[in-house]
């Protein structure tokens, strides 16, 4: 079977990242069978990581996870910085990207198909066209897919899918009308909780 360059990135991580969408649920995923780094030479023992290596890593699964550069990563980082809760902070700005919540309302199987839906101009914010990824929601703007875009071949019959998922608490979803609402900011239960934080704080502390 042939692993492409995105499932490789989860095998590294040692974790699922959930970057190819339905079929990360499904048994076709490599990290089903394949629990192991990428390389020819098959699983090897476990690698023992200095402290700086433990910190790296974590920061490389956040930024793959939601898809973005260390240039935009670390302009995160130097936001929430001097803030009380630092670590949470940071996810709940990761959570807020416009692209992010396209993916987490359902509009999209995938973070990186979320992205593409919203640089192609797929995507409205309270009624007005967004086509900038990094976008940050408000708690009561309302994300839609554009009416144009409905004809198209993902978005037809998104509705039914739609109505069998349950999106956070944070947010709601008229499945009918392809219409979201961000109601609320996500609590500190409801963040990616896969991210150990302190590790990706302590890593740009030092």
């Amino acid at each position: 079977m042939k692993i492409n360059a995105v499932c490789r990135q989860c095998r590294r991580a040692g974790v699922k990242l959930f970057l190819k969408g339905e079929k990360c649920f499904s048994a076709k995923c490599p990290m089903v069978k394949r629990k192991y780094p990428p390389g020819v030479h098959g699983p090897k023992g476990p690698v023992r990581l200095s402290e700086f290596g433990i910190q790296l890593r974590e920061k490389q699964k956040a930024k793959k996870i939601y898809g973005i550069r260390e240039k935009q990563f670390r302009k995160y980082y130097e936001h929430v910085s001097k803030r009380d809760q630092p670590g949470e902070e940071l996810i709940r700005l990761l959570e807020s990207r416009l692209d992010n919540v396209v993916f987490r309302l359902g509009f999209a199987t995938s973070r990186h198909q979320a992205r593409q839906s919203v640089s192609h101009s797929h995507i409205k914010v309270n009624k007005r066209k967004v086509n900038i990824p990094s976008y940050q929601v408000k708690v009561g703007d309302t994300i839609e897919v554009k009416q144009e875009s409905r004809k198209k071949a993902f978005f037809i019959n998104l509705t039914k899918k739609l109505a069998k998922l349950k999106p956070p608490s944070w947010l709601t979803v008229d499945p009918k009308n392809l219409l979201g609402e961000v109601t609320s900011t996500p609590t500190s239960k409801e963040l990616e909780q896969s991210i150990d934080t302190s590790l990706i704080i302590e890593f740009y502390s030092r």
